[in-house]
């Protein structure tokens, strides 16, 4: 080592100071660059060979880049929905096209990496951010909001077009008045259902059509008697009585009963049909009884009590005699041909109010509220929500409090077509209020149709708590929430990225969709990734591939500044300037020593 080695030395060492003075300056220049890492510098001493240890020399030096991509920025928050950050490990995954083609850029399909988040859409639809790169992510079903693959490709979100979705489930929530107040309550009989703030099925027909599965009433036998009558022998009436005893006796002819005859003449008896009565030894006792077979009636057979003649119905028809040539009613006593109707029957409970009780439905129940659903065809339909009070513990043992929910089907509805329709089910509260059943927090309205727009079923969803019965002091429900999940048909407007890395579209019909997932990558070796323009890195053999997937987390509306430290970079920029200037000392030095050498052998 020497003179000269010295020279070549400090020369090395101006190299060093020279490259590490580029890296701070670059460092400062990027100081206010979005997702910027800065570069350090690492020294690095070059030993020359010695043969003793003793005869070992200072050497030269070399500088080396040092990645701080590892280094977190400052996350600050931002004005566009677009700009995202990185929260702890991870890089966005980006490609720069390669061309423009019919005014669409064209890719070769490498991907590089960046943490600039400072993305925007562009004319065509596509996310990219300041530098140029276009972001990357994985396509998500707008239906389902499902992932459509694994694999990242180059977002693009132009006229996107979502097709319209039936409402399949409304979320309900409301509270339920412990005593409703209607219209029809303050002026009832007290101790009525009326009165008690509730619906009298009585009140729309011998039918109970409004509550849904409400069983039919038992029919009920009705009669019809004739005046008393005598006969020939001066003796009441009997069973027993032969026809040919009668005042006018009967010979001939025949009678329709319920549209069945009965014919009278000199043949034998028949008890099945064709029905003929011997007019001969036939008595009054074979009619009643033929009538009764017509009729089905087995429960209250007709009869004759002082002589008065009592035809029943029974419970299975009505009775009604049409023709009788033979005169033989008129012999038993009765002024017309007989006829009488069974009361009450009918079918189960259809769980309709038609156009007629409207009114006196409207009175005796109240409102639940509204929600606009969807069909099929991105429809809007209107449902209208009454709640209808069937029974209140309030009066007495055996009663519990239960509601029927009622939804408008026909808003024009007269006469006997359907204008509400019970969803089905019986809604019982103790007397805590708390609803006991239906179990397992919702019911399904079949086949919902309102105005003629089908819907189909649609299940009615309430979390546990949502639907209870507690005093309120204005009588009415208070509806907490009724929401559904259908939409119109819509254009997509605007589009943004929340804190979950999703895109999320904003459509013309008001709904906002998840149109995509931002995925991240991470690196075992993320230091030795190679810097490209534009704040972007490409995979080296010493970073190794890229690991999708990364511990890291998205921020929505939000930018990762530099990770310069300008007080860290100006201390770096003094010492590296002393040191350059002492090299320089060096060479002078040694040139001093060299120019003294000379003037020896002068």
């Amino acid at each position: 080592m020497g003179i000269f080695d010295a020279l070549n030395t400090s020369v090395g060492g101006l190299q060093a100071q020279s490259f590490a003075l580029q890296n701070i300056s670059g460092n400062i220049a990027n100081a206010s660059t979005v997702g910027y890492k800065g570069i350090n510098t690492s020294f690095e001493d070059l030993i020359p060979d010695a043969l003793t240890v003793d005869k070992q020399v200072a050497g030269g030096v070399t500088a080396h880049a040092q990645q701080t991509i590892t280094s977190q920025g400052t996350v600050s928050s931002s004005t566009v929905a677009t700009n995202i950050a990185i929260n702890g490990d991870g890089f966005f995954n980006v490609q720069k096209p390669t061309g423009v083609s019919d005014n669409t850029p064209t890719f070769n399909g490498v991907t590089d990496y960046t943490r600039a988040g400072d993305f925007q859409v562009n004319a065509q639809g596509y996310l990219v951010n300041s530098a140029g790169y276009y972001l990357m992510g994985v396509n998500v079903d707008p239906k389902t909001g499902n992932p459509l693959g694994n694999v990242p490709t180059v977002l693009q979100f132009n006229n996107n077009f979502v097709p319209a979705q039936a409402t399949t489930a409304i979320q309900y929530a409301a509270n339920l008045p412990t005593v409703p107040v209607t219209v029809a309550s303050p002026n009832a009989t007290p101790g009525s259902i009326t009165a008690a703030g509730g619906l009298n099925q009585a009140d729309f027909g011998i039918n109970n059509p409004v509550v849904a599965g409400t069983p039919a009433q038992p029919f009920v036998n009705a009669f019809v008697t004739g005046n008393t009558a005598q006969d020939a022998s001066a003796n009441k009436i009997t069973t027993t009585t032969p026809l040919s005893s009668l005042p006018t006796a009967i010979t001939g002819g025949d009678v329709v009963v319920n549209g069945t005859t009965i014919t009278f003449s000199n043949s034998a008896t028949t008890t099945a049909p064709p029905y003929n009565i011997d007019t001969t030894g036939g008595t009054v006792g074979d009619l009643l009884t033929t009538i009764d077979k017509i009729t089905g009636n087995t429960t209250n057979a007709s009869s004759i009590t002082n002589g008065q003649v009592t035809l029943n119905t029974g419970l299975n028809n009505d009775l009604k005699v049409t023709t009788d040539t033979s005169g033989v009613f008129a012999e038993l006593g009765f002024t017309s041909l007989p006829s009488a109707a069974r009361t009450g029957g009918g079918s189960v409970g259809t769980g309709l109010v038609v156009g007629n009780n409207v009114t006196t439905f409207d009175n005796e129940s109240i409102s639940g509220g509204a929600v606009t659903v969807y069909n099929s065809a991105g429809t809007p339909v209107n449902v209208q929500l009454r709640w209808a009070m069937t029974d209140s513990s309030s009066l007495g043992a055996g009663h519990a409090n239960t509601w029927n929910l009622f939804y408008q089907s026909n808003s024009t509805a007269t006469g006997s077509q359907t204008a509400w329709t019970n969803v089905g089910t019986n809604f019982i509260f103790n007397s805590n209020g708390v609803l006991t059943s239906p179990a397992g927090g919702g019911v399904t309205i079949p086949n919902l149709t309102v105005n003629g727009q089908q819907v189909g079923n649609v299940s009615l969803n309430f979390a546990t708590g949502a639907l209870s019965q507690f005093a309120s002091t204005s009588g009415t429900a208070t509806i907490g929430q009724v929401t559904q999940n259908g939409f119109a048909a819509g254009q997509l407007q605007s589009v943004a990225i929340n804190n979950s890395g999703l895109v999320v579209g904003t459509f013309s019909n008001g709904q906002n969709i998840d149109l995509a997932q931002i995925t991240l990558s991470h690196f075992n070796g993320t230091n030795y990734l190679q810097a490209l323009d534009g704040q972007a890195y490409a995979a080296t053999e010493q970073s190794g591939a890229a690991i999708q997937g990364a511990s890291g987390t998205i921020s929505g509306s939000s930018l990762e500044g530099s990770n310069t430290d300008i007080a860290d970079q100006f201390t770096k920029l003094i010492v590296t300037q002393q040191a350059y200037s002492a090299n320089t000392k060096v060479i002078t030095t040694a040139n001093d020593m060299v120019q003294s050498l000379l003037s020896v052998i002068r």
